[in-house]
């Protein structure tokens, strides 16, 4: 397991940095020509003079809930779904466009391994002519399709599972024998636990490449005693690969194709060496070239390099929120999201949207004032309709008197243990 996926890994620190700096500003330039939103951004902005990361933390933050609301207010002036953050137009250069809940659109390309995924599937101990059980998404959103060309890549074979139909993919899982599995830890360890109950076994299943969810060292240690050796990555809809574990389990790698800057949240000022941020990202995608995206997760930058020889820079991994938008069941809920389903209920006064339970359990909770209680269980019943037809998610629903809610403008409490 220390064998590494390419030369590229294990380069000098100072070489590394070097070749991300002198990149930068051609990427910029790129941004600023060919992607309209970055066009304005930038305005103004000496691309040739980004060769630093002083020079690129001069630059704006974009976060993701802006880029939405970028994308959202195009949309409505009938302009370019995508808000100008696209640097191709439809046809061959975008073979494919996805929708990531908000909705935002994020484009995909026709180049190999557009995610760039096939490094962190390597670390996890994949290999070319193996079977590999995707139980990601491969409607609407991106998920399913990152992770599928990550692993043709890498040379293996994928059989796409998608989500839910636990039966079916029990059944897939143990006739064809798949070697490793991707998807998110919680719903792996729905399909062992159905498993065990039947006194079922899957001997070829021992590797997965989990991701979308946290991934505690509880549920690590519960898979690895059901025989799967379980790593996660980090990745996102907007940039592909960030980061991802290897065998030596000390926080994550960054990839090769980025620049991770870890901000003071709400600012883009560089947090002092080994303090808790906000992950800024700039990509050298060509199709979707984002230049320091705010991502809105915490982390931390670790000292040192990976005991596997791998000398990138390391990460403690995702550390929660920079902004209340969280992650239920893999998928991302925006505070926007409560306000379009208060829209709806005009009874109603504050909502608060409560995520709780243990890791791998997420439960959704949805607190709402109502001055009457006339007619609540029918309220109650249309209140979490709505909650999954905005989220695609299942929530319960607590219906509480007027001022029974904070007056603290938090309308998404994450109150999940990780422990």
């Amino acid at each position: 397991m220390n064998e590494h996926y390419d030369a590229l890994e294990t380069r000098d620190p100072a070489e590394r940095e070097a070749a991300l700096m002198a990149a930068l500003p051609g990427q910029v330039a790129h941004a600023q020509a060919r992607a309209p939103a970055f066009g304005r951004i930038l305005a103004g902005v000496d691309a040739a003079g980004v060769r630093s990361r002083a020079a690129l933390a001069r630059l704006p933050v974009t976060r993701k809930h802006e880029l939405l609301e970028l994308q959202q207010a195009a949309r409505a002036a009938g302009g370019d779904a995508m808000g100008g953050f696209g640097a191709v137009g439809y046809g061959a250069a975008m073979p494919r466009i996805f929708a990531s809940p908000g909705t935002l659109y994020e484009p995909d390309g026709q180049r190999a391994d557009h995610w760039r995924m096939a490094r962190a599937f390597f670390a996890a101990g994949f290999r070319a002519g193996q079977l590999l059980h995707n139980s990601f998404s491969y409607h609407l959103v991106p998920a399913g399709a990152m992770m599928e060309s990550g692993a043709h890549a890498l040379g293996c074979t994928v059989f796409p599972g998608g989500t839910g139909q636990t039966e079916q993919q029990l059944q897939a899982l143990a006739e064809l024998g798949a070697h490793g599995y991707v998807g998110t830890p919680s719903f792996l360890r729905i399909l062992l636990e159905k498993l065990q109950e039947r006194g079922g076994a899957l001997p070829r299943l021992t590797r997965a490449l989990v991701s979308g969810e946290a991934f505690p060292p509880s549920l690590r240690d519960w898979l690895r005693g059901r025989g799967v050796e379980a790593y996660q990555c980090y990745a996102s809809a907007d940039l592909g690969l960030i980061a991802y574990e290897t065998a030596a389990r000390e926080g994550l790698v960054l990839d090769e194709g980025v620049v991770v800057e870890i901000v003071v949240p709400g600012t883009g000022e560089p947090v002092a060496e080994g303090e808790v941020g906000e992950l800024v990202v700039t990509s050298f995608n060509p199709v979707y070239p984002l230049v320091r995206f705010g991502t809105g997760d915490l982390s931390a930058v670790l000292p040192g390099t990976c005991p596997t020889g791998r000398t990138g820079t390391r990460i403690r991994g995702w550390m929660g929120r920079a902004d209340q938008t969280t992650k239920v069941r893999g998928m991302f809920v925006h505070p926007a999201q409560v306000a379009e389903i208060g829209k709806r209920f005009t009874e109603l006064g504050r909502l608060r949207l409560v995520v709780s339970g243990a890791m791998a359990d997420d439960r959704l909770l949805l607190r709402a004032e109502c001055a009457s209680p006339e007619g609540g269980d029918a309220l109650a019943r249309r209140l979490g309709e709505a909650v999954r037809e905005v989220t695609k998610l299942r929530a319960e629903v607590e219906l509480c008197p007027p001022g029974a809610l904070p007056n603290d403008g938090k309308v998404i409490e994450d109150a999940r243990s990780y422990e």
